[in-house]
């Protein structure tokens, strides 16, 4: 099996797996967004020492250079998360989901930045295309109850498209998928704990539980995100990424009751379009 081929079953894997993390973040109801943070990366770091310890590998950087981006990674992630769980709570699942789906247009920007791989004119094109279909989705206005929270939502794809361009980097430079992982969420964890302590709420055991699942998916997820963009170049298959709005709109109807409006509905149709074509030129291009 190739590397692409692997880094498309990888990506489409964390897809599912983050829009059920989406879906248990949301179950865990009106929770501050530390607490909920919280358990989804100190979980997802208990996971992942337990992958270090089992293959012996060393828990500390492996690669002269890689603190920085291992650093910037976690601090760009954690902002992503924030933004991320905040946003959740306040709109619609699928349209925070496919907000937060604009990481992958900018992850090649900051691949371009951190990796120098130059994206293309049309790479250009289809990305101000995204933002044009994120403004469906967000509909500036003072009518529109979740302007903000559309807003911190694309503000979360933004980090998290940088972090993901840390990753690249990070895997061009050989580092361990695992303590990627592993630094991240406990650098995140450690970051958070004191914020978490000063906002605490008292949790039915309900919440405990969606909690708890939030953060395996997480995990999961990380381990499967980091695997996809250490395999391949985002600019080859971070289209799949995009099956995770299909996951969450599937879960907003049948779970939650909500459905999407039509602006929505276009907003989703322009991104996913733009994806599409910056993966289809991409592979012309490369052919």
């Amino acid at each position: 099996m190739s590397k692409r081929t692997k880094g498309i079953i990888y990506i489409i894997l964390s897809a599912l797996l983050f829009a059920l993390m989406n879906m248990f973040v949301k179950l865990s109801g009106d929770l501050p967004v530390f607490e909920k943070a919280f358990f989804r990366n100190a979980i997802a770091a208990i996971i992942a020492l337990i992958v270090l310890l089992k293959n012996h590998s060393p828990m500390k950087p492996t690669v002269k250079g890689s603190l920085k981006f291992l650093i910037l990674r976690t601090l760009f992630g954690l902002g992503g998360v924030l933004c991320n769980f905040w946003a959740v709570s306040k709109m619609v699942i699928s349209d925070s989901s496919i907000l937060n789906k604009m990481s992958p247009f900018f992850a090649v920007i900051f691949a371009y930045i951190f990796v120098k791989e130059r994206p293309r004119f049309f790479q250009w094109l289809t990305l101000f295309g995204a933002l044009f279909g994120a403004v469906f989705v967000i509909k500036p206005g003072f009518a529109n109850a979740a302007f903000v929270p559309a807003l911190i939502a694309f503000l979360g794809g933004v980090l998290a498209g940088a972090a993901y361009g840390c990753v690249r980097k990070l895997g061009l430079m050989g580092e361990n998928n695992p303590f990627i992982v592993f630094f991240f969420s406990a650098g995140s964890t450690l970051i958070i704990t004191p914020i978490m302590i000063a906002t605490y709420e008292p949790m039915e055991l309900w919440q405990l539980g969606s909690l708890l699942m939030a953060g395996v998916c997480a995990a999961l997820a990380q381990f499967s995100i980091t695997a996809a963009y250490t395999c391949a170049p985002p600019k080859e298959i971070s289209v799949y990424d995009f099956t995770q709005v299909i996951f969450t709109s599937l879960i907003s109807i049948f779970v939650f009751s909500a459905v999407p409006d039509i602006y929505s509905f276009i907003g989703y149709i322009i991104i996913v379009s733009m994806a599409l074509i910056n993966y289809l030129l991409s592979n012309r291009k490369t052919s």
